[in-house]
């Protein structure tokens, strides 16, 4: 991939890994759509980086889905890059918790990328070069049971994304995937307690995580483990 004068949608750009990406590719060159369900997020996001541009939506919703890819298709006829990133962690615990909080992770997690790709998949196709890529993490390779869900939604957006680089093959559609390790920005949502427990793992600055992963883009990388990740896929492999 180029990434110099694409025109690249980023789900969840208002913080951490995709606000960062936001950043470095609009540095590039290119043309960045960040979409955020927080519309204060989001006008701080304009604030900070104003050529970006900002559209509210929630990747855990079908109708926004659909709503989304209206009008930014229609503004931006040559989108030919979606990052799937947007995504929640939280800590369960199963014997004391709620079903609709179990599932929210699943919904915008795992779901969520399939029915953006789903969606924008169509468009993508038509252009001369394009990509989808998923940020999944290096979760996506060992069970970690302090968030099970979280864990779960990971493994299948890595499975599926193998499988959909499979059938695309054939298409200007590259397939890549990004997963991450642990990063400087807090690993659960709204859960104090929980990050400082978790504080004494070896973290990744996130610039850095979206260097490698640029980095790793322009050379056609479609896996790409920045840092501690490598480790954990091996670790995966010998828990088989």
């Amino acid at each position: 991939m180029n990434l110099q004068s694409d025109t690249i949608l980023i789900t969840g750009g208002t913080s951490g890994i995709g606000l960062e990406m936001a950043k470095q590719l609009t540095s590039l060159g290119n043309t960045v759509i960040v979409t955020g369900r927080d519309m204060s997020k989001l006008e701080a996001t304009k604030k900070d980086l104003p050529e970006v541009h900002i559209y509210q939506s929630d990747v855990s919703d079908p109708q926004a889905i659909k709503e989304l890819y209206s009008k930014v298709t229609t503004d931006f006829p040559n989108l030919n890059i979606l990052i799937n990133n947007a995504g929640i962690m939280r800590a369960i615990d199963f014997n004391d918790t709620e079903y609709d909080k179990v599932c929210s992770e699943i919904d915008v997690n795992l779901n969520g990328p399939i029915r953006m790709t789903q969606e924008f998949l169509p468009h993508l196709k038509q252009q001369t070069t394009s990509a989808v890529v998923n940020v999944s993490s290096g979760l996506a390779f060992i069970s970690f049971p302090k968030a099970p869900i979280y864990s779960a939604a990971k493994i299948g957006l890595h499975t599926y994304t193998k499988s959909l680089r499979q059938q695309l093959k054939d298409t200007s559609v590259k397939v890549f995937e990004v997963a991450p390790p642990k990063t400087s920005k807090p690993l659960f949502n709204r859960d104090d307690q929980e990050n400082d427990d978790s504080s004494r793992f070896p973290t990744m600055d996130v610039p850095k995580v979206v260097t490698v992963t640029i980095k790793g883009m322009k050379k056609n990388k479609l896996e790409i483990q920045p840092g501690m990740s490598k480790l954990l896929k091996f670790a995966g492999r010998l828990t088989l």
